[in-house]
């Protein structure tokens, strides 16, 4: 096929990579400009670089639904437009002009997480699984009919790093299986049910702040979804910020006031948590390793030398 590529990032440069090795003919590359944004530049390979190295013409939009977009698209007359990690919706005037349309490559299991930091997202949330989904794009965003999905189980241990890795590798393969059914001409795709569609916005600072009203695992689970190279969770403590690395539930059932840094727990330090804190009902937040602003990390039995004082979620005065 004659496929025009859209794409950003390590998600757009795996699926250009299997492109270009494939025996399909990719005439233009359109990629977003840099972008200084905290979850734009962790997994960042470029396609521009890749693009040109194969000699490609590559154009730069946020937005690609521009006259000069259209009137390449026209002259070059694709088969299909392929998406992997354009963060922008795209419209029909556009993707009318590939005889088959365009499909994206979006790493969850639509039409649940749809949006953005969809892994992130799904480990807050404890899901018992995640994946990548290839389908149509349509007038709404992430809401076309599938062509392809493919599962993969979250694991106790499993870290949003851990989960960027294992999705991340299905990306080519899904997006080289939907070009052969959709070139086989099947048109019997999976209609994704807008009653069951989620959309999630963009992750920022204040979404990394641990609010100690919550329950043990839920904190857990934050922590989880934050670890390096992401923003990572964090809490005050005494006026300082301090950016929570690994975390468990307690042993035992903790009662008190949330945040209280209670007692020692094998390798770390227990804190008080959960809405039901006070009855003495919920399990604690076992804080095992942190870093502080200046960089420096700790285990918690090391930062905590003495019990006593509050993680709280805002800079006490």
């Amino acid at each position: 096929m004659r496929i025009v590529f859209m794409g950003y990032q390590t998600w757009g440069h795996r699926v250009l990579d299997a492109l270009l090795k494939s025996e399909h003919e990719v005439p233009l590359v359109i990629t977003h400009p840099m972008s200084n944004h905290a979850y734009e530049t962790i997994w960042n390979d470029s396609v521009v670089d890749l693009a040109r190295k194969h000699d490609l013409p590559v154009l730069e939009r946020k937005y690609a639904n521009d006259g000069e977009v259209a009137e390449q698209l026209k002259r070059l007359r694709p088969d299909l437009l392929v998406s992997s990690d354009w963060r922008t919706w795209v419209a029909p005037h556009i993707y009318g002009l590939a005889t088959y349309g365009a499909i994206n490559i979006h790493d969850a299991l639509l039409p649940r997480y749809g949006g953005f930091a969809p892994l992130n997202w799904a480990l807050v949330n404890g899901e018992s699984e995640v994946g990548v989904t290839v389908h149509f794009m349509n007038e709404d965003f992430d809401l076309g009919d599938i062509v392809v999905q493919k599962r993969v189980p979250v694991e106790d241990g499993d870290t949003v790093t851990d989960l960027f890795h294992k999705t991340v590798e299905l990306f080519a393969p899904a997006t080289l299986e939907a070009i052969e059914l959709i070139g086989s001409g099947r048109t019997d795709w999976l209609k994704q049910d807008p009653e069951q569609a989620t959309f999630f916005h963009k992750r920022s600072v204040e979404d990394s702040r641990i609010d100690w009203t919550l329950p043990a695992r839920d904190i857990v689970n934050l922590v989880r979804a934050q670890v390096d190279p992401y923003p990572n969770a964090f809490a005050y403590y005494k006026g300082r910020r301090i950016r929570i690395l690994d975390a468990a539930e307690s042993r035992a059932r903790l009662g008190g006031t949330v945040g209280r840094v209670f007692r020692p727990e094998g390798d770390g330090v227990a804190v008080v948590c959960g809405p039901g804190a006070r009855r003495g009902t919920e399990r604690g937040l076992v804080v095992e390793r942190l870093r502080t602003d200046d960089g420096a990390e700790y285990r918690a039995a090391d930062f905590f030398r003495t019990m006593g004082g509050y993680l709280t979620s805002h800079p006490q005065g």
